[in-house]
């Protein structure tokens, strides 16, 4: 592929950088738009316009924890394909990032916890999934490279490693894993730069990547590195010159950025997106870390006790789910859903009572066993909840996961 286009006539798609998932060119019956954002400042006495779009893939449409992976056609969720538009004195550059869930079969079922194991499912169709998404893949876009930006440990480090066996089978594409937050943790976001000197080369060479997850802050990342040699073929800056040079033109980069990620994560996930002040500033400040606890407590909530009603409002509404008179209802069998609310209050309600019985527990023996009768309680429901956590969930019940 050829470098940013110094003739406005141009296709506008002539530099692409991929993050992830897979994408029809161009707006499609399977595309559309999420958020159109614009900037504008000044370089050279000339302006210089930045547009953003984001674009939504419906081909696996749905919430964070419901909709995980690929399908069977090979088509992956929360896939969004974001172009930054670049215009100054005629010429017109365009950079593309794509972004979506690892294209393996794999889910995440809600349970209560704060972290649901992921788990991979097991099935003959595995190897044909992922070679139907990168054949799609390299079918628009030629040549491929896969930027892999999950944990290397844990649950997670299975799914990598699952991803990095399948990706074995398929020699012509370049895979590279980079583990975010080990690497960039503790907001040492600069640690990027490692992962732009890793692929550097081949960015140049190809114009295209394909990368996972950890999305807003990479991306955004790559995208001021795309923007820099963007206005440096332009004219409109030196071979030594940076857009970070200047404050004002910086942060209104950024907030294009931070509000791209938030809205898309509104999408996704419910809540603003997490990290959002290392975009911003480079790092993480006190009012972000608050501002990502809010975020993480709203996601909990909407994940485990309002995303499988929107699940299947998705799934209805996007013609996945087709009523049908001749078939039963499909929430007929409702489970244990409706007793959450009680047993939520009896746990608030037996934390209440021993919590005063203990305070009370110097003025009689009698205090002292209603403590222990009501913490047993209390401990006793925490324990049923848990084991039904599954059970409790707010769950679809259109459609199945994959």
């Amino acid at each position: 592929m050829s470098s940013p286009c110094a003739n406005a006539q141009c296709c506008p798609h002539n530099l692409y950088f991929s993050t992830g998932g897979e994408y029809a060119s161009g707006i499609g019956p399977s595309l559309t738009i999420l958020r159109f954002q614009t900037e504008q400042f000044t370089l050279k006495d000339g302006p210089v316009r930045i547009t953003l779009f984001s674009r939504r893939c419906n081909r696996r449409l749905g919430t964070r924890m419901w909709r995980r992976g690929a399908n069977l056609e090979g088509a992956t969720a929360n896939f969004v394909e974001t172009e930054q538009l670049v215009e100054y004195e005629g010429l017109t550059s365009s950079f593309i990032q794509v972004r979506g869930s690892i294209p393996l079969l794999w889910e995440q079922i809600v349970d209560l916890s704060y972290k649901p194991r992921p788990s991979i499912i097991e099935h003959e169709e595995m190897t044909n999934v992922v070679q139907r998404h990168f054949h799609d893949l390299l079918q628009r876009y030629g040549d491929t490279m896969v930027i892999d930006l999950t944990d290397k440990q844990g649950d997670e480090g299975n799914l990598s490693n699952a991803f990095a066996a399948e990706m074995e089978k398929f020699p012509d594409i370049r895979h590279v894993h980079f583990d975010f937050h080990h690497i960039c943790g503790g907001g040492k976001f600069d640690n990027l730069q490692a992962l732009y000197d890793e692929i550097e080369e081949a960015i140049l060479k190809q114009g295209f990547n394909y990368c996972l997850d950890r999305t807003n802050v990479t991306q955004s990342f790559l995208a001021r590195k795309s923007l820099d040699s963007q206005l440096q073929r332009m004219g409109a800056l030196s071979s030594a010159e940076s857009i970070s040079q200047s404050d004002s033109i910086n942060d209104k980069f950024k907030k294009l950025w931070v509000e791209h990620g938030d809205e898309l994560s509104l999408e996704y996930a419910g809540s603003y997106a997490l990290k959002g002040d290392l975009v911003r500033y480079g790092k993480q400040t006190l009012p972000g870390l608050i501002k990502d606890g809010m975020s993480a407590l709203s996601r909990y909530y909407l994940n485990n006790f309002h995303d499988g009603v929107r699940q299947d409002a998705l799934d209805l509404i996007s013609g996945y789910y087709t009523v049908s008179k001749s078939s039963s209802s499909p929430f007929q069998v409702i489970g244990f859903e409706p007793y959450l609310p009680v047993a939520s209050a009896i746990i608030v309600g037996g934390i209440t009572v021993t919590t005063f019985t203990l305070s009370q527990v110097g003025r009689s023996a009698q205090h002292l066993i209603s403590s222990i009768i009501f913490a047993g309680l209390t401990a006793g429901m925490v324990a049923l909840v848990k084991a039904n956590g599954k059970q409790l969930c707010s769950r679809p019940r259109l459609c199945g996961l994959i």
